[in-house]
């Protein structure tokens, strides 16, 4: 069964390849079997020489879900040969040989290890999405590559890049297509109705799939706000069919409960975010309702911080949206605009690193020893005005010099898996015993989700009562 997956068709090709090359892109379509099959596939390789495969996925929910289907091909537990790493949740042993993390933990683990010694290669999946985390793992892979390990071997892999500009960005590194098997899907456009809100417009689209369509449907929100309420609408119109959110905070029984198949046999409706563009596979799509929307992290300039921003989606997160619904025979997708619209959309979505708060990755790089940012192989360098504010906000927090170089406070902070500005709260509040529960409550409360909602106001008094009411 999975020697049919289209990926085998040029699995010899990049052996072949990774033999004699250090760097190569891969390009496969959503399906193709790349996430699951090609890192066990390699692991028998002679120039791995026993060495680990690192795998970075981007989002935690397809981290699991990647390992877990690695782990049952090889009928084995996860932890055994194939564990993943996740933020507080460390799922491998001694015996794993490779391990799929999220793409900030490599980070990390480079900054223990900046040679990667126990590692042969390092996978970057779904690398289309550009986080600031992969361009960074990307750049320091690299200056390990070229300084200290030519033999480590990068591969990027992805549904949707553009491989040659790719490939000339990474000294003309070689490129292989693999075809897959995508099945037709029809596009339906429907106009935007401007006044009436998301999760109505979403809640009418998705009941004329379920009335006019067969199969499973996954419909794409911005956010959980518009989910759950787009939930509360069709639990009313159709009782006899199971209702799935799907979004990042979600506990992971609930996840689970969403991608797999429903054991009642009921027709299943999925409500996710972005999280389910790529890596997942949920069994039994056949019609995608897209709402055209993301939400993603906006740095602002002028008040020094990030905020949530709901945008337009790009061509590229549109196309592997709808892909979605071809995975398993011909399928539909109802989107949520017109056929003209869709003519204007952008076409590839704008590297994180371009738009995003660079203070983490400059402290990040500063225990790296590079003073200057822009001295690294970055696919899209940072911009001039972002750096300089980064340096300066971690200059006032005594993260870094005048010389911006790293101090002792700078490396203090790097060891909380935070943005440095809650690391500095928590190292003050650590000065003594009260202030150290005050700044850890306030810390998760800017970190994690709100545990009052955003009716109860913008008083953060009220949400420390409650944690401590919680802990009492």
């Amino acid at each position: 069964m999975f020697a049919e997956l289209p990926i085998y068709e040029v699995l010899p090709e990049i052996k072949q390849s990774l033999q004699s090359n250090n760097t190569l892109i891969l390009q496969a379509p959503p399906g193709a079997g790349k996430s699951t099959i090609i890192p066990i596939e390699l692991l028998d390789e002679e120039w791995l020489a026993g060495r680990k495969i690192l795998m970075l996925e981007p989002r935690r929910l397809a981290t699991r879900a990647v390992a877990g289907r690695m782990a049952d091909l090889m009928n084995e537990d996860i932890g055994e040969t194939v564990g993943y790493r996740i933020r507080f949740d460390n799922n491998t042993s001694s015996k794993t040989k490779v391990e799929v993390l999220t793409e900030g933990i490599l980070s990390r683990i480079l900054q223990q290890d900046n040679s990667l010694e126990g590692v042969g290669l390092v996978i970057f999946d779904e690398f289309h999405e550009r986080s600031i985390h992969a361009d960074l793992a990307l750049a320091l892979c690299r200056e390990a590559q070229q300084v200290l390990r030519e033999d480590l071997r990068i591969l990027i892999m992805s549904a949707t890049l553009d491989g040659e500009k790719l490939s000339q960005l990474l000294g003309n590194a070689p490129v292989i297509t693999s075809k897959g098997r995508q099945y037709p899907v029809e596009i339906k456009y429907f106009e935007q109705e401007e006044y009436t809100p998301l999760p109505v417009q979403m809640s009418k689209a998705i009941s004329r799939a379920l009335n006019n369509e067969d199969g499973d449907v996954l419909a794409f929100f911005p956010g959980a706000g518009e989910i759950h309420r787009t939930e509360e609408l069709l639990a009313q119109q159709f009782p006899g069919i199971k209702i799935c959110p799907l979004y990042g905070d979600l506990p992971q029984k609930e996840q689970q409960s969403a991608i797999l198949p429903d054991p009642a046999g009921r027709r299943k409706v999925v409500l996710a975010t972005s999280i389910a563009e790529t890596s997942l596979t949920i069994e039994g799509i056949k019609v995608v309702v897209d709402c055209g929307y993301s939400r993603a992290q906006r740095f602002d300039a002028r008040s020094g911080l990030s905020k949530l921003e709901t945008i337009r989606i790009t061509k590229d997160a549109a196309d592997q949206r709808t892909g979605r619904a071809g995975r398993l025979g011909p399928g539909i997708a109802y989107r949520l605009w017109s056929e003209g619209a869709n003519h204007k959309l952008s076409l590839h979505r704008i590297p994180e690193i371009l738009e995003a708060d660079l203070a983490p990755v400059v402290l990040e790089l500063a225990n790296w020893g590079v003073d200057d940012m822009r001295t690294l192989s970055w696919l899209s360098p940072p911009p001039t005005g972002a750096l300089a504010q980064a340096k300066e906000l971690l200059r006032e927090l005594d993260a870094l010099n005048e010389n911006d170089r790293i101090t002792a406070k700078g490396k203090d902070m790097l060891r909380l898996p935070t943005h440095p500005r809650i690391a500095h709260l928590i190292l003050e509040g650590n000065k003594n015993r009260q202030s150290l529960s005050l700044a850890t409550d306030i810390a998760a409360l800017l970190e994690e989700k709100d545990p009052i909602g955003k009716d109860a106001g913008t008083d953060i008094s009220l949400r420390v009562e409650n944690l401590r009411k919680h802990r009492n």
